[in-house]
């Protein structure tokens, strides 16, 4: 559990409260009565989303006991991939729309929004706060977060390791859109004998380049926002601004995007 911003006043009047439960992990946020972020929670999603969606629970029940957050005009709007499994939501909502809602309260209300999650990634283009267009990769492409995770083990390094590594290291192409087989050419270029640094920087010219892609595919354009996992990984922010031309803004807060986007939505139930 984390305060947003600070020592915030405590909040008062409604709530907004969204539940983004992801493939891999699960975010929870709450927005006061004028829409800003003042509490985040995140937590594996794990084997069940029912799961996820109870210890998410659990985790508001504490906030209630403290006076600040003991209040009962409060909503709950769910997103992502488990959202069917919280059934204390007020409200279901797509991940696009809580996505770009996120976003715009976090970033303005035009550009392009880049969300790396583990199964899939989005790109979403906003235009005066509003979602005009999207394209997501399919789920076996070898441009989700879960694909640098899977990397970074057979690595035997860190995600900061893995980014490490690869600023030391010349690119080594790895062309399989399919992780499974592109696992197979790492295992391939490892028992050749290709030093860790290349492979590292291998596999995330791979992710980059078909995020930027995917971005090229939806006519997306500058400014550009990176949400999701890979919000603190700068090597990756900094390669797909590279590739893009242009600056990729992200922020700390950008991982709750789509729970943020959820709370506000939330904020504005009856």
């Amino acid at each position: 559990m984390s305060a947003v911003a600070g020592e915030r006043d405590a909040p008062s009047g409604r709530l907004g409260i969204g539940v983004d439960i992801g493939s891999t992990a699960t975010k929870v946020a709450v927005v006061d009565a004028d829409g800003n972020l003042v509490r985040t929670d995140l937590m594996p999603t794990g084997f069940s989303s029912v799961d996820a969606a109870e210890r998410a629970r659990a985790t508001l029940e504490a906030w209630k006991g403290d006076r600040h957050f003991c209040t009962p005009d409060a909503r709950v709007v769910a997103t992502g991939y488990g959202r069917v499994a919280v059934p204390y939501a007020d409200k279901v909502v797509t991940e696009i729309t809580c996505h770009g809602r996120g976003a715009a309260r976090l970033f303005g209300p035009e550009g392009t929004v880049v969300d790396v999650g583990g199964q899939d990634t989005k790109v979403i283009r906003l235009r005066g706060g509003r979602v005009t267009k999207f394209v997501m990769n399919d789920k076996c492409a070898a441009g989700t977060g879960r694909f640098l995770e899977i990397m970074a083990d057979r690595l035997g390094v860190s995600h900061d390791e893995l980014a490490a590594l690869a600023r030391a290291g010349e690119p080594t192409q790895i062309t399989s859109m399919c992780t499974v087989f592109a696992e197979s050419e790492v295992i391939s270029l490892v028992g050749r004998g290709e030093p860790r640094e290349n492979i590292a920087r291998g596999v995330i010219e791979s992710v980059v380049g078909r995020v930027a892609t995917l971005v090229g595919s939806s006519g997306g354009a500058a400014p550009y926002y990176l949400t999701g996992g890979l919000c603190d990984n700068g090597y990756v922010v900094e390669r797909l601004g590279e590739r893009l031309g242009a600056r990729v803004s992200t922020c700390p807060e950008a991982r709750y995007a789509g729970a943020l986007g959820a709370a506000l939505v939330a904020l504005e139930l009856g």
